[in-house]
């Protein structure tokens, strides 16, 4: 009885179950894929301006870089003026908590910004910023 009471021991300890373990992993996997934020570019590098009272933006997901030409580029494609309102508003969509930050190159006209930015808020953002670098 001994002897029996031994194997069965021994045969529980030799395998071990990883079904639970490997339906933890996959249930936070799910969780970390869903619950992420995901940053868009806006596709060039921009020459911003320096202003000695800019501060750090955390949830900014909507990034719109404007070029010296006043090319409008939102996540790495070259948008024309009349689309960026349309491309804003489906980002917008996407992710409701984030905000608009626009890059303006320091040559850029003024004339662009102020029509990214009415677009911007014609799509029903409030929360737009304009990109500047700290001295």
């Amino acid at each position: 009885m001994k002897q029996h009471f031994q194997n069965l021991m021994d045969e529980e300890e030799a395998t071990i179950d990883m079904t639970p373990m490997l339906d933890v992993v996959f249930i936070m996997l799910i969780f970390f894929i869903v619950t992420a934020s995901f940053v868009k570019e806006a596709g060039i590098d921009v020459n911003r301006p320096e202003a000695a009272t800019a501060v750090k933006k955390d949830r900014a997901n909507i990034l719109v870089a404007i070029s010296e030409k006043g090319e409008i580029w939102i996540n790495k494609r070259k948008i024309d003026v009349r689309a960026v309102q349309a491309n804003i508003e489906r980002l917008y969509a996407e992710n409701p908590q984030g905000t608009v930050v626009i890059q303006a190159d320091r040559k850029a006209t003024t004339d662009v910004l102020i029509k990214v930015m009415d677009a911007s808020r014609a799509a029903g953002i409030e929360d737009v910023s304009i990109a500047a670098q700290e001295p």
